[in-house]
């Protein structure tokens, strides 16, 4: 058997180990845990509210803005932990650059404040 075919059979056994370890938990799990089947279990969980006869109900905005600020922030975090592991080799312009960033950052921050965008209640 050739080393390229060889590298394949080891992957295609893995990848095979892998499908039946998770088969092999899912079924395992499905046979050990307790089921009960009750009328309470069936209808649909909505943010701690109770539904109301199946029908949609609007959620408050401001929900959806706090957590699009939450992911904006977040992402954030993404470009300046590599930055900051690799200070020296950007120098000052790396620091300018950054400098500007979290300058527009915080612009928005303080408009997100100011709006009031920030207050859960």
């Amino acid at each position: 058997m050739s080393d390229y075919l060889r590298q394949w059979f080891t992957l295609v056994v893995f990848g095979g180990l892998a499908v039946l370890l998770v088969a092999a938990f899912l079924g395992l799990g499905s046979l050990l845990r307790p089921s009960r089947a009750t009328a309470q279990k069936g209808i649909s969980y909505e943010s701690g509210v109770d539904p109301q006869g199946g029908m949609w109900s609007q959620s408050n905005i401001r929900y959806y803005v706090f957590a699009l600020m939450f992911v904006l922030f977040d992402v954030e975090a993404v470009f300046i932990f590599p930055w900051a592991t690799r200070l020296e080799v950007y120098g000052v312009f790396g620091l300018v650059e950054m400098a500007i960033f979290i300058f527009i950052l915080a612009l928005g921050l303080f408009y997100a404040w100011r709006k009031g965008l920030l207050r859960w209640i």
